[in-house]
């Protein structure tokens, strides 16, 4: 990852596009892992439908709104986390970066009856262009 406030922020602005590309941008927590970006979200949320139907993403480190964007943009491409092995690392990686208040945000969920239709986001960054000395 190119972008170095990233893996640490607290939250990214995460923007996936519409059928039409009409962008819709949300914060939301990630954590690093092997220099990909996971999110967790209910299978049901607009991100989630949106990620599928597109696979186009763009995120930024930003403040807990989403209104204020810390770092530089970064494009990419999402998809739905399908390996059990992965997913259960992701939500290591998640559990190891935000703790308790993970854990909180799950038993909320889990009370509200949303918890079980829960699915990990990947967010591969795009790789930078190389570009050749000019001589």
């Amino acid at each position: 990852m190119a972008n170095a406030t990233l893996p640490n922020s607290r939250y990214i602005a995460l923007t996936t596009y519409r059928r039409d590309g009409r962008p819709v941008t949300t914060p939301v927590w990630s954590a690093p892992l092997a220099g990909k970006l996971y999110v967790v979200t209910a299978e049901s949320t607009g991100k989630a439908r949106r990620l599928r139907a597109t696979g186009r993403v763009r995120f930024a480190a930003c403040n807990m709104n989403g209104r204020r964007i810390l770092g530089d943009w970064e494009e990419g491409t999402g998809r739905i986390v399908q390996d059990d092995a992965r997913y259960r690392e992701a939500l290591a990686a998640l559990r190891r970066k935000y703790g308790w208040q993970l854990s909180l945000a799950r038993l909320i969920n889990r009370l509200r009856g949303v918890d079980r239709d829960r699915v990990v986001l990947e967010l591969t960054p795009s790789p930078v262009a190389q570009t050749s000395p000019t001589t």
